[in-house]
Formats: structure tokens, C-alpha cells, sequence
């Protein structure tokens, strides 16, 4: 069985203000520590390799029963982790003041306890932390029936009930939004877009529930912030960006209001920030559209969004809406600076971002080398998401990227090949229950372009397809091509025989 890497990996992740907190907890401690010798070792792998551990320390008596000595080392690490961030969010504030009300209780210093119960329970009010909030009034219970058995009758019991009941109520309303929230969601992760008139009604039915549609029926700021996004989600999904750019403006504006509750929701920020980035780029305001991306930039470190998960949200979220904005205006030479930018980082984080942010950058790298005419580079790159076998994420970019797949193709006049990849991409959008007419004007018109055999043909057919592809660019729908291939402005480009990034550039009246 091949050696575990997960103590090498949360090792790695450690920062520098991390480890030196773990030494100096290790230092208090008494007798031999084993434990920092495996870690100064690992710490300074460049790649977990076991076997290079055993051999540095064969003559080692821990080398013996190195599972159990690894496994103690990582428990000592996550152990530091809870103490140094133990006082980071309310959260973690919260599950140790619980803690102290628990040792209290037991210790029968009832007066003490209850003191604690209640400084938590502001907390908890105030950062809506229902959860804890809920267990903080079982405790005052308890609190209560001691407080009776010493004769003190001075809290109504009715109080505490009717103050249950209101949590429960709005525990009860936040999980509702929740589940709401994840059907959106798994359309948006899994196609973009809605495909087709049967997810289409999904979002319909979503948008028309009651807890969603008409006045804010949300019993806490959570479950507003909640609320707005899903709208702005079902609005973004069908492609509503008038609409999607009101309910996450919103959505904005009432994290940005009640900054503590924004300190916990900092992931729900940042996806905020990222949907009006592409509304500003589908409404052609391009400016704000970089005002967002400085935005989200600016977020880095800040309390709430300093974790190494919302750090790599940043850095990718930020970098792909770069890309998008660079696409949209034609400034692939920018876009290509960054390409480079973004490898050496990816290379740094090794397997730390998510599946859908890496298509992304692979997409986004395909697109810039295109922009600047290297199309060898574009299609190598691009075969990195076509050769991904992925079923269920992210459907919208894997299609494109076929589409995408066509045009380079015909720009490396592989003819005789492109025929062969219009059967197979045919195969493959049959496959996947879509209705955008505008996928099969390309390939019906990249057929055409392919065995034309002259000037004057190619550019007649160019014309019937420009035509043909400005009709549909009215619908909102069939404009979805706009986020991941210009074809308008390719179209122009071929006619006026003019390179791409101008032709966009022409096309916005830039």
C-alpha cells in the first residue's frame, strides 16, 4: 500500500506564523519529541518520499511504528491549529466559551457559568449564530432548574421558551433558503446556464417559491443575504443579468452592512463579487468591471477572508474574471503576461484549487494564445479540458470548448481532420440535452468553410453566417457563446481580414 502523504500535505499548508506557533507550543512540553524531527524532515521534501524518511532515520527506535508516530505528529499539529486560531472567528470563540460553560456547570459554580452563558450568547445574537445561539438557552435551562432548587425564581421560564421558539424559527427559515440555494446551485455548477426549457422550469419553480418570490420573507441577515443571492442566481443562470446584477447588488449591500455577519460569509462575498464582475462585462462596462477585480484582490488578508481556502477563492475568482474581462475588450497581450502569471502560481499550489477554477484557467490560457494568433499553442492547451472525461461539472465549458475546438482547427486548415471533429462533436452535443441554435449554425457553417475552395466562396458563406449569428445574438440566450468564444467578432475578422483583438475591440465600439 503506497505510504500516506496527508501529514506532508497538511505540513505544506502550514504558514510561516503557523509553524512558528507549533514549535513554540512544542517547546512547553517536556521529554523527547520524535514528533519535530519528522516534521523538520518533511518540512523540507520537496515531494513526500517514506522511504527517504525511514532511511534519515533508520537508526531511530520511532522508525519502528512510523504510522502511529506520524499520525500522533498530525493530531499535535491540527491541535496547535484549533489553539492559534481559537480567537479568529465567533465561531471558534463561541465552541470555547461552551467549553468553559460546561466546566463551570460541573463544577457547580452556577453564578460563574451563567455569567458566561450570557457574554456567549451576545456573541452568538450578534453574529447570528443560531446553532449556538440554541444551545446557549439549553444551557440557561439548565441554569435555571439549579437556580429554582436554591429558591431564586427571578427568570420566567415562559421567556426562555418563547426565546427558543424564535430560534428555532429562524434556524428552521436558514435551512429552507439552504436547500433552496443547493438546487440553484447545482445547476449553476453543473451547466453555467440552464440548456434547455426543462432547467429552465427548474429555475422557474425556484424563483417563484414562496420564501423567494415578492417581500423578503427572511428572519435573519444570513437568510436575506441568502435570499438575494439565490435570486441573483436564478437570474444569472437564465442569462437575466439586468435582473442578476439587482439581487447580488443587494446581496452586496446587505453584507456590506452588517460587517460582522459579512466576516463569516466571506466565500459568499467573494461569489457576489464574481456575478456582478460578469454583469459589468455582459453590459459592456468595462471599467467597473476592473474596479470588481481590484475588489476582490483587495479582500486578501483582511479579517474573515485570511484563511488559505478563501485566499485561493481570491486569487483564482480574481485571475479568471481578468481573463474574461481581457477576452471581452480583445487584450489578449495583457491576457498573455497574466497566463504567465497564473502557471507559476497553479504551480505553487500545487493540487489546492478546485477542479472548476483549473478548466477554467486551461480555457482561459486556450483562448488567450488564440487572441494573439499562436493557434498550435491554443489547441495543446485546450485538449487539456477536451481530454478531461468530466460528466457533471461544469457542462457549459466543456461544450464550448468543442465548439472552440472547430474554429482552431479551421484557423491550422486541418480540413481534412476538422471533418472527423465536427462528426465527433456532433456525437457529443446529441449526448447533452441542449437547445442553442447558435452551436449548430457554427458547425453547419465551419462544414462549409472547410471544403470551400476559394475566396469568393468562403467569404459568401462568412456573410450567410454573419447574418445568420447577429439574428440570434438578439436572443439573450443564444448570446451565452459571447462568455467563452467572440464569434461575432471572429466572423468580422475573416471578412475584413483583420485580427481578432481589433475586431472585438471594433465590435464594442472600444
Amino acid at each position: 500500500m503506497k505510504p500516506s502523504n496527508e501529514l506532508y500535505k497538511l505540513i505544506k499548508s502550514l504558514t510561516k506564523s503557523e509553524k512558528r506557533f507549533f514549535k513554540l507550543s512544542s517547546a512547553l512540553q517536556s521529554g523527547e519529541k520524535n514528533y519535530l524531527k519528522i516534521f523538520d524532515f518533511i518540512e523540507k521534501q520537496g515531494a513526500y518520499r517514506e522511504e527517504d524518511l525511514k532511511e534519515f532515520f533508520q537508526n531511530e527506535t520511532f522508525v519502528k511504528h512510523l504510522p502511529s508516530e506520524k499520525n500522533h505528529l498530525y493530531r499535535l499539529i491540527l491541535k496547535s491549529l484549533r489553539v492559534y486560531y481559537s480567537e479568529q472567528s465567533a465561531s471558534s470563540i463561541l465552541k470555547q466559551e461552551l467549553k468553559n460553560v460546561e466546566i463551570l456547570y460541573n463544577k457547580a459554580l452556577y453564578k460563574e457559568c451563567e455569567k458566561f452563558v450570557q457574554r456567549a450568547k451576545s456573541l452568538a445574537i450578534e453574529h447570528e449564530e443560531f446553532y449556538y445561539w440554541y444551545e446557549l438557552i439549553a444551557w440557561e435551562k439548565k441554569l435555571l432548574e439549579a437556580a429554582y432548587e436554591d429558591g431564586e425564581f427571578s427568570r420566567n421560564l415562559d421567556d426562555i421558551i418563547e426565546e427558543e421558539e424564535l430560534v428555532i424559527a429562524k434556524l428552521r427559515n436558514l435551512a429552507e433558503y439552504q436547500v433552496i440555494y443547493s438546487k440553484i446551485n447545482l445547476i449553476f455548477r453543473s451547466g453555467g446556464f440552464t440548456r434547455n426549457e426543462e432547467e429552465r422550469k427548474i429555475v422557474e419553480d425556484i424563483s417563484d417559491y414562496h420564501l423567494i418570490k415578492g417581500k423578503n420573507t427572511a428572519l435573519s441577515t444570513r437568510a436575506s443575504s441568502m435570499c438575494y443571492y439565490i435570486k441573483g442566481l436564478c437570474a444569472a443562470t437564465n442569462r437575466n443579468y439586468e435582473d442578476s446584477f439587482q439581487f447580488f447588488n443587494r446581496t452586496k449591500d446587505i453584507l456590506d452592512n452588517n460587517p460582522l455577519i459579512k466576516e463569516d460569509l466571506g466565500q459568499r462575498y467573494i461569489l457576489t463579487l464574481s456575478h456582478l464582475l460578469r454583469c459589468y462585462i455582459d453590459n459592456k462596462q468595462f471599467k467597473e468591471a476592473t474596479n470588481v477585480v481590484n475588489e476582490i484582490r483587495s479582500l486578501e488578508g483582511n479579517k474573515g477572508f485570511n484563511s488559505t481556502d478563501l485566499s485561493l477563492r481570491i486569487f483564482t475568482i480574481s485571475y479568471n474574471g481578468e481573463f474574461a474581462l481581457n477576452h471581452a475588450t480583445g487584450n489578449f497581450e495583457a491576457s498573455a503576461k497574466l497566463a504567465d502569471e497564473v502557471r507559476i502560481r497553479l504551480r505553487d499550489l500545487d493540487d489546492k484549487v478546485s477542479k472548476e477554477q483549473n478548466i477554467l484557467f486551461s480555457y482561459n490560457q486556450a483562448y488567450t494564445y488564440f487572441g494573439i494568433g499562436d493557434y498550435k499553442k491554443a489547441l495543446s492547451t485546450l485538449n487539456e479540458v477536451l481530454n478531461d472525461n468530466e460528466q457533471r461539472l461544469r457542462q457549459d465549458i466543456y461544450s464550448f470548448a468543442r465548439i472552440f475546438n472547430l474554429i482552431i482547427h479551421l484557423e491550422l486548415e486541418n480540413y481534412d481532420f476538422l471533418e472527423y471533429v465536427i462528426k465527433s462533436t456532433n456525437r457529443y452535443l446529441s449526448k447533452h440535452d441542449r437547445d442553442y441554435e447558435i452551436e449548430n449554425v457554427v458547425i453547419k457553417h465551419l462544414r462549409k468553410l472547410a471544403k470551400s475552395m476559394n475566396i469568393t466562396q468562403r467569404n459568401e458563406i462568412l456573410s450567410k453566417m454573419k447574418t445568420e449569428v447577429a439574428e440570434l445574438m438578439k436572443d439573450q440566450q443564444e448570446r451565452v457563446i459571447l462568455d467563452y468564444f467572440h464569434l461575432p467578432a471572429w466572423i468580422n475578422s475573416k471578412l475584413d481580414k483583420t485580427d481578432f483583438s481589433k475586431a472585438i475591440k471594433d465590435y464594442n465600439h472600444l
